[in-house]
Protein backbone atom coordinates (compact mmCIF):
# COMPACT_ATOMS: atom_id res chain seq x y z
CA UNK A 1 0.00 0.00 0.00
CA UNK A 2 1.21 3.36 -0.71
CA UNK A 3 1.66 4.67 2.85
CA UNK A 4 1.49 8.71 1.27
CA UNK A 5 -2.38 8.27 0.39
CA UNK A 6 -4.47 9.11 3.09
CA UNK A 7 -7.56 7.54 1.43
CA UNK A 8 -5.49 3.63 0.87
CA UNK A 9 -4.39 4.33 5.25
CA UNK A 10 -8.35 4.57 5.37
CA UNK A 11 -9.54 2.04 3.30
CA UNK A 12 -6.71 -0.24 5.14
CA UNK A 13 -8.18 0.97 8.47
CA UNK A 14 -11.44 0.17 8.29
CA UNK A 15 -10.56 -3.33 6.73
CA UNK A 16 -8.58 -4.15 9.37
CA UNK A 17 -11.59 -3.38 11.97
CA UNK A 18 -14.27 -5.89 9.53
CA UNK A 19 -13.82 -9.99 10.79
CA UNK A 20 -15.44 -12.35 7.88
CA UNK A 21 -17.78 -13.41 10.69
CA UNK A 22 -18.80 -10.16 11.21
CA UNK A 23 -19.90 -9.68 7.34
CA UNK A 24 -21.38 -12.90 7.17
CA UNK A 25 -18.40 -14.68 4.84
CA UNK A 26 -16.74 -17.62 5.99
CA UNK A 27 -13.30 -17.95 7.48
CA UNK A 28 -11.06 -20.17 5.57
CA UNK A 29 -8.16 -21.17 7.56
CA UNK A 30 -6.49 -20.20 10.61
CA UNK A 31 -3.65 -18.23 10.04
CA UNK A 32 -4.61 -14.52 8.13
CA UNK A 33 -1.65 -12.60 7.14
CA UNK A 34 -3.59 -9.12 7.80
CA UNK A 35 -6.01 -8.48 10.41
CA UNK A 36 -9.22 -7.96 9.41
CA UNK A 37 -11.34 -8.81 5.69
CA UNK A 38 -8.71 -9.52 3.14
CA UNK A 39 -8.81 -7.29 0.06
CA UNK A 40 -10.64 -9.92 -1.90
CA UNK A 41 -13.19 -10.79 0.29
CA UNK A 42 -13.93 -7.19 0.64
CA UNK A 43 -13.78 -6.41 -2.86
CA UNK A 44 -16.02 -9.22 -3.62
CA UNK A 45 -18.61 -7.51 -0.72
CA UNK A 46 -18.46 -4.32 -2.81
CA UNK A 47 -18.69 -5.41 -6.25
CA UNK A 48 -15.82 -4.61 -7.75
CA UNK A 49 -12.68 -6.23 -8.94
CA UNK A 50 -9.82 -7.23 -6.77
CA UNK A 51 -7.05 -5.50 -8.80
CA UNK A 52 -9.17 -2.42 -9.00
CA UNK A 53 -9.81 -2.72 -5.07
CA UNK A 54 -6.41 -2.66 -4.81
CA UNK A 55 -5.23 -0.08 -7.35
CA UNK A 56 -7.48 2.19 -4.76
CA UNK A 57 -5.75 1.42 -1.95
CA UNK A 58 -2.68 2.18 -3.59
CA UNK A 59 -3.61 5.58 -4.21
CA UNK A 60 -3.32 4.45 -8.40
CA UNK A 61 -7.01 4.48 -9.68
CA UNK A 62 -8.38 7.99 -9.50
CA UNK A 63 -11.99 9.53 -9.76
CA UNK A 64 -13.58 6.70 -8.33
CA UNK A 65 -17.68 7.08 -8.98
CA UNK A 66 -19.82 8.23 -6.80
CA UNK A 67 -21.43 4.71 -7.18
CA UNK A 68 -18.15 2.66 -6.27
CA UNK A 69 -17.20 4.18 -3.54
CA UNK A 70 -21.08 4.01 -1.70
CA UNK A 71 -20.56 0.83 -2.45
CA UNK A 72 -17.36 0.35 -0.65
CA UNK A 73 -18.93 2.42 1.91
CA UNK A 74 -21.67 0.02 2.81
CA UNK A 75 -19.03 -2.65 2.28
CA UNK A 76 -17.28 -1.79 5.03
CA UNK A 77 -20.49 -0.12 7.41
CA UNK A 78 -19.36 3.32 7.32
CA UNK A 79 -20.78 6.02 9.39
CA UNK A 80 -22.75 8.86 7.78
CA UNK A 81 -19.77 10.78 8.99
CA UNK A 82 -16.97 8.25 7.50
CA UNK A 83 -18.64 7.94 4.44
CA UNK A 84 -18.67 11.67 3.71
CA UNK A 85 -14.93 11.46 4.56
CA UNK A 86 -14.29 8.68 2.10
CA UNK A 87 -16.15 10.62 -0.52
CA UNK A 88 -13.39 13.70 0.64
CA UNK A 89 -10.12 11.60 0.48
CA UNK A 90 -11.13 10.75 -3.25
CA UNK A 91 -11.68 14.16 -4.34
CA UNK A 92 -8.40 14.73 -3.13
CA UNK A 93 -5.99 11.65 -3.93
CA UNK A 94 -3.81 12.93 -6.85
CA UNK A 95 -5.14 16.76 -6.60
CA UNK A 96 -2.14 17.63 -3.77
CA UNK A 97 -0.20 20.08 -4.89
CA UNK A 98 1.98 20.45 -2.45
CA UNK A 99 2.18 21.82 1.38
CA UNK A 100 1.05 25.72 1.41
CA UNK A 101 0.08 28.56 3.74
CA UNK A 102 -3.45 29.31 3.54
CA UNK A 103 -3.89 33.20 4.44
CA UNK A 104 -4.10 34.19 7.95
CA UNK A 105 -7.14 33.78 9.60
CA UNK A 106 -8.54 36.48 11.67
CA UNK A 107 -12.62 36.63 13.47
CA UNK A 108 -14.95 39.24 11.46
CA UNK A 109 -15.79 42.39 13.69
CA UNK A 110 -19.16 40.97 13.36
CA UNK A 111 -18.36 38.07 14.96
CA UNK A 112 -16.50 39.65 17.63
CA UNK A 113 -19.34 41.67 18.18
CA UNK A 114 -21.77 38.39 18.37
CA UNK A 115 -19.95 37.07 20.88
CA UNK A 116 -20.16 39.88 22.96
CA UNK A 117 -23.40 40.34 22.87
CA UNK A 118 -23.78 36.37 23.81
CA UNK A 119 -22.74 37.51 26.88
CA UNK A 120 -23.21 34.74 29.64
CA UNK A 121 -23.38 31.76 27.56
CA UNK A 122 -19.28 30.47 26.79
CA UNK A 123 -18.79 30.83 23.16
CA UNK A 124 -15.81 30.61 20.94
CA UNK A 125 -14.32 31.25 17.45
CA UNK A 126 -12.97 28.36 15.95
CA UNK A 127 -10.76 28.27 12.61
CA UNK A 128 -9.42 26.02 10.34
CA UNK A 129 -6.63 24.45 12.82
CA UNK A 130 -8.82 24.17 16.08
CA UNK A 131 -7.60 27.51 16.55
CA UNK A 132 -9.34 30.03 18.97
CA UNK A 133 -10.01 33.45 16.85
CA UNK A 134 -11.99 34.72 19.33
CA UNK A 135 -13.76 34.08 22.61
CA UNK A 136 -15.86 35.93 24.80
CA UNK A 137 -15.12 36.28 28.92
CA UNK A 138 -17.17 33.69 29.79
CA UNK A 139 -15.96 30.91 27.03
CA UNK A 140 -12.25 32.45 28.16
CA UNK A 141 -13.21 31.24 32.46
CA UNK A 142 -14.74 27.91 31.35
CA UNK A 143 -12.08 26.80 29.22
CA UNK A 144 -9.17 28.21 29.80
CA UNK A 145 -8.69 31.09 32.39
CA UNK A 146 -5.35 29.86 33.20
CA UNK A 147 -4.72 31.92 29.82
CA UNK A 148 -4.13 34.96 28.66
CA UNK A 149 -7.61 36.51 27.78
CA UNK A 150 -6.36 38.37 24.61
CA UNK A 151 -4.16 35.98 23.50
CA UNK A 152 -6.30 34.39 20.08
CA UNK A 153 -5.45 38.42 18.88
CA UNK A 154 -2.14 37.14 18.12
CA UNK A 155 -1.18 34.44 15.82
CA UNK A 156 2.06 33.56 17.22
CA UNK A 157 -0.04 33.08 20.89
CA UNK A 158 -3.53 32.33 20.10
CA UNK A 159 -4.68 28.82 21.74
CA UNK A 160 -5.15 25.55 19.69
CA UNK A 161 -7.94 23.57 21.31
CA UNK A 162 -6.17 20.52 20.09
CA UNK A 163 -2.74 21.16 21.47
CA UNK A 164 -4.78 22.09 24.14
CA UNK A 165 -6.20 18.80 25.05
CA UNK A 166 -3.44 16.72 24.47
CA UNK A 167 -0.83 19.12 25.58
CA UNK A 168 -2.36 21.11 28.54
CA UNK A 169 -2.40 19.76 31.99
CA UNK A 170 -5.34 21.76 32.95
CA UNK A 171 -7.68 21.27 29.83
CA UNK A 172 -6.85 17.31 30.83
CA UNK A 173 -7.96 18.19 34.37
CA UNK A 174 -11.08 19.80 33.06
CA UNK A 175 -12.40 16.82 31.12
CA UNK A 176 -13.48 14.09 33.60
CA UNK A 177 -13.87 12.03 30.86
CA UNK A 178 -10.69 12.67 28.50
CA UNK A 179 -10.52 9.81 26.35
CA UNK A 180 -13.74 10.64 25.22
CA UNK A 181 -12.87 14.41 24.13
CA UNK A 182 -9.57 12.38 22.79
CA UNK A 183 -11.36 10.86 20.73
CA UNK A 184 -13.59 13.44 19.39
CA UNK A 185 -11.02 15.94 18.95
CA UNK A 186 -8.82 13.42 16.81
CA UNK A 187 -11.79 12.12 14.96
CA UNK A 188 -12.54 16.21 13.62
CA UNK A 189 -8.84 16.85 13.40
CA UNK A 190 -9.15 13.87 10.65
CA UNK A 191 -11.84 15.46 8.81
CA UNK A 192 -10.19 19.06 9.04
CA UNK A 193 -6.81 17.35 7.52
CA UNK A 194 -8.88 15.56 4.75
CA UNK A 195 -10.65 18.78 3.52
CA UNK A 196 -7.41 21.15 4.04
CA UNK A 197 -4.53 18.80 2.67
CA UNK A 198 -2.69 21.34 1.55
CA UNK A 199 -2.73 23.65 4.66
CA UNK A 200 1.46 23.04 5.85
CA UNK A 201 0.59 24.95 9.35
CA UNK A 202 -2.31 21.76 9.87
CA UNK A 203 0.33 18.95 8.62
CA UNK A 204 2.83 20.39 11.28
CA UNK A 205 0.03 20.20 14.12
CA UNK A 206 -0.44 16.60 13.63
CA UNK A 207 3.31 16.22 13.24
CA UNK A 208 3.88 17.74 16.79
CA UNK A 209 1.16 16.30 18.37
CA UNK A 210 1.87 12.48 17.20
CA UNK A 211 5.80 13.25 18.13
CA UNK A 212 4.74 14.90 21.99
CA UNK A 213 1.55 13.07 22.90
CA UNK A 214 1.83 9.24 22.33
CA UNK A 215 -1.47 8.85 22.90
CA UNK A 216 -2.50 11.25 20.08
CA UNK A 217 -0.20 9.27 18.01
CA UNK A 218 -2.06 5.79 19.05
CA UNK A 219 -5.32 7.53 18.05
CA UNK A 220 -4.56 9.08 14.95
CA UNK A 221 -3.27 5.84 13.68
CA UNK A 222 -7.07 4.48 14.03
CA UNK A 223 -8.41 6.95 11.61
CA UNK A 224 -11.28 7.74 13.55
CA UNK A 225 -13.73 10.05 11.79
CA UNK A 226 -15.93 12.21 14.17
CA UNK A 227 -17.32 15.73 12.82
CA UNK A 228 -18.16 17.87 15.97
CA UNK A 229 -21.41 19.21 16.40
CA UNK A 230 -23.36 18.05 19.57
CA UNK A 231 -21.76 16.75 22.92
CA UNK A 232 -22.08 16.57 26.72
CA UNK A 233 -18.87 16.99 28.75
CA UNK A 234 -18.18 16.73 32.38
CA UNK A 235 -16.36 19.20 33.71
CA UNK A 236 -14.38 19.52 36.86
CA UNK A 237 -13.65 23.27 36.53
CA UNK A 238 -10.71 24.35 39.01
CA UNK A 239 -12.81 27.70 40.37
CA UNK A 240 -16.72 26.46 40.94
CA UNK A 241 -16.33 22.41 40.65
CA UNK A 242 -18.54 20.24 38.67
CA UNK A 243 -20.76 21.08 36.00
CA UNK A 244 -22.36 19.41 33.21
CA UNK A 245 -22.03 21.78 29.77
CA UNK A 246 -23.66 20.89 26.17
CA UNK A 247 -21.15 21.90 23.52
CA UNK A 248 -22.83 23.18 20.07
CA UNK A 249 -20.60 23.96 16.85
CA UNK A 250 -22.25 26.14 14.35
CA UNK A 251 -20.78 26.66 10.67
CA UNK A 252 -20.00 30.40 9.62
CA UNK A 253 -21.68 30.65 6.16
CA UNK A 254 -19.52 34.08 5.29
CA UNK A 255 -16.47 32.05 6.71
CA UNK A 256 -16.70 28.08 5.40
CA UNK A 257 -13.33 27.21 7.41
CA UNK A 258 -14.95 28.99 10.81
CA UNK A 259 -16.96 27.73 13.69
CA UNK A 260 -18.96 29.25 16.41
CA UNK A 261 -18.77 27.13 19.27
CA UNK A 262 -21.25 27.23 22.47
CA UNK A 263 -21.35 26.08 25.80
CA UNK A 264 -24.89 25.74 27.40
CA UNK A 265 -26.14 24.53 30.80
CA UNK A 266 -29.56 22.93 31.77
CA UNK A 267 -31.24 25.72 33.51
CA UNK A 268 -32.08 25.08 36.98
CA UNK A 269 -29.74 22.52 37.52
CA UNK A 270 -26.25 22.29 39.53
CA UNK A 271 -24.17 23.29 36.61
CA UNK A 272 -26.34 26.36 35.89
CA UNK A 273 -25.54 27.71 39.41
CA UNK A 274 -22.17 26.50 39.31
CA UNK A 275 -21.78 28.58 35.84
CA UNK A 276 -23.31 31.77 37.58
CA UNK A 277 -20.57 31.73 40.16
CA UNK A 278 -17.99 31.07 37.81
CA UNK A 279 -19.22 34.37 36.10
CA UNK A 280 -19.93 36.67 39.13
CA UNK A 281 -16.31 35.86 39.80
CA UNK A 282 -14.75 36.91 36.70
CA UNK A 283 -17.21 40.10 36.76
CA UNK A 284 -19.38 38.83 33.72
CA UNK A 285 -22.68 41.25 33.41
CA UNK A 286 -25.82 39.95 32.35
CA UNK A 287 -25.48 41.23 28.91
CA UNK A 288 -21.95 41.69 27.97
CA UNK A 289 -19.34 38.88 27.61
Amino acid sequence: MDRRSPLGEFLTARRARLSPEGVGLPRYGERRRVPGLRREELAMLAGVSVGYYTRLEQGQSLNASAEVLDAIATALRLTTAEREHLHVLSTRTGHRSGPAAPHEEHASAELRTLLAAMGRVPALVVGRRNDVLAWNRAGHALLAGHTDLASPDDPDTRPNLSRLVFLDAHTRALHRDWPAKARAVVGNLRILTARNPEDARLAALVGELAIRSPEFAALWAGHTVEPCGRDVYDLAHPVVGDLTVTQQTFHVPQEPHQSLVTFTVEPGSASSTALAVLQQACGIGGGHG
